[in-house]
């Protein structure tokens, strides 16, 4: 194992560190240490992220056509009942949560469960195992779990900010995405603006000219915030995750070390990992549950206009 005469420390950073690769010098190189990846810069790709991500994406539409396909009205089989149980729980959250109407997001809300729920469940994997299968193949570091790595989770974050400022301008118009950015709640109160020299009315524009820029200010925080809570709330706890998995892999180690009853390296690891991982079950699942709520709430609130 490429990992196995490391220290502690060592062996946290080896299996912490993403497979970073750039175009350098005409040729396609990738880092040898987190040194390396730093100073490659932005145009650097973490391949492993990426690579991962587009295996669970396809094996998501893969599983789901094959179904539907194969889909029928007589007694189902055991993949056709879990897709449908799927699909029912999706379409449920949705109508609960969303109260425009466009049919773009009960397929979104799904995609984005089971996409997020597939690459968190790669942290279920014994991460020795990984370097077992990586090192053969002249890897010396992969990571399974895109969403451990903060450029995937805020990628995905920017796509559903992308579709929030789209669907509130599509719906709102522009001048109603900016008077709700920056006269929102107090709309009723200054317009329509009336240009007279009474002082009722003075005093309205002078509050109007002090209150706008506050807003805007609030308003535009509010809406960055959504995107960062999106991408930081699913890196943080996947991280955390993967980190106890780390140390419990440390604590195998130490424990197959020891010769106790002739457990091996792999086992030991299992055997200690095995009460976090049934834990780590639901905490995979709550984030993609989590991610796909928030994302059809944020597009809710983007299809209503306040008048």
């Amino acid at each position: 194992m490429a990992s196995g005469n490391l220290t502690s420390t060592e062996y946290i950073k080896h299996h912490l560190q993403n497979l970073t690769c750039t175009l350098q010098d005409g040729g396609f190189r990738c880092a040898q240490s987190a040194e390396e990846a730093k100073a490659m810069g932005f145009w650097a790709i973490n391949v492993d992220t990426i690579v991962m991500s587009l295996v669970l994406g396809l094996a998501f539409l893969f599983l789901f056509r094959s179904v539907a396909k194969k889909a029928t009205a007589d007694v189902p089989g055991g993949l056709q009942n879990f897709v449908e149980v799927v699909i029912e729980f999706i379409d449920n959250s949705v109508r609960g949560s969303f109260t425009g109407r466009n049919p773009m997001v009960a397929p979104l809300a799904l995609t984005i469960f089971m996409w997020v729920f597939l690459m968190n469940l790669m942290d279920l994997v014994p991460i020795d195992y990984v370097a077992l299968i990586s090192a053969p193949l002249g890897l010396e570091f992969f990571k399974l779990v895109p969403t451990t790595d903060p450029n995937a989770t805020i990628g995905m974050a920017i796509g559903v900010f992308l579709l929030i400022l789209f669907y509130s301008v599509k719906v709102k118009g522009v001048g109603g995405f900016i008077g709700e950015l920056t006269l929102q709640p107090f709309a009723s109160f200054f317009l329509p603006v009336k240009f007279s020299l009474s002082p009722g009315n003075l005093l309205r524009i002078v509050a109007l000219i002090i209150i706008v820029p506050v807003n805007f200010l609030l308003e535009l925080v509010n809406l960055l915030a959504k995107p960062l809570s999106l991408a930081l709330r699913l890196f943080g706890n996947m991280y955390a995750g993967e980190m106890i998995f780390i140390l419990i892999a440390l604590m195998g180690g130490a424990w197959a070390g020891a010769s106790l009853s002739g457990i091996t390296l792999f086992g030991s690891q299992i055997l200690l990992a095995l009460p976090w991982a049934i834990f780590h079950i639901l905490i995979i699942t709550l984030q993609a549950f989590i991610f796909m709520t928030l994302t059809v709430v944020y597009l809710d609130m983007a299809h209503q206009k306040h008048h």
